[in-house]
């Protein structure tokens, strides 16, 4: 298999998501031993397993000499500039997993004005984008009805864990 620029994408795509995974299990660490709770432990490995199955689908299936929509790639890094600014808004609180406690703040600035649950928008987006970029519109679909069932399934959680810090 010949390593093209889709590949290069997706690897990219990859390695900061790695980072995440780092920086979001050190927050996790530190707000379970600061009284938080996780909320959903059963659902955290479906989201591993279908943000490892898109990339690795995308990195295998779309063929090295796939033509990349320029268009669609700034689209894509646009909402990559979205995800900095849900996960700098948090900080701290940033975390992959459900994790809640009373003694947390509700954070209600960035892009928390506009939507419930930012992060989950730009995320539904990229899966999709993603793909697109390529040309590869079934793993823009697949994986996106995969999301939606698994994000239906998390919001639920996490409105339940934050429904008991509102009130």
């Amino acid at each position: 298999m010949s390593i093209g620029l889709p590949q290069w994408i997706v690897l990219a795509v990859a390695l900061l998501r790695v980072a995440e995974l780092v920086y979001a299990q050190r927050n996790t660490k530190r707000l379970l031993a600061n009284g938080g709770r996780e909320f959903g432990r059963g659902h955290y490995p479906l989201f591993v397993v279908l943000h490892g199955g898109w990339l690795l689908a995308l990195f295998f299936s779309v063929p090295s000499s796939a033509d990349v929509d320029p268009f669609l790639l700034i689209f894509f890094g646009l909402l990559l500039c979205g995800r900095v600014w849900v996960i700098a808004t948090l900080g701290p609180y940033w975390t992959t997993r459900v994790i809640s406690s009373p003694e947390f703040p509700l954070i209600r600035n960035g892009p928390y004005r506009f939507v419930r649950h930012p992060n989950y928008w730009v995320v539904t987006a990229e899966i999709a984008v993603l793909p697109l970029c390529f040309g590869a519109r079934q793993w823009a679909v697949v994986f996106s009805v995969l999301n939606a069932a698994l994000l239906w399934w998390r919001i639920r959680i996490e409105n339940e864990a934050l429904g008991q810090r509102e009130g």
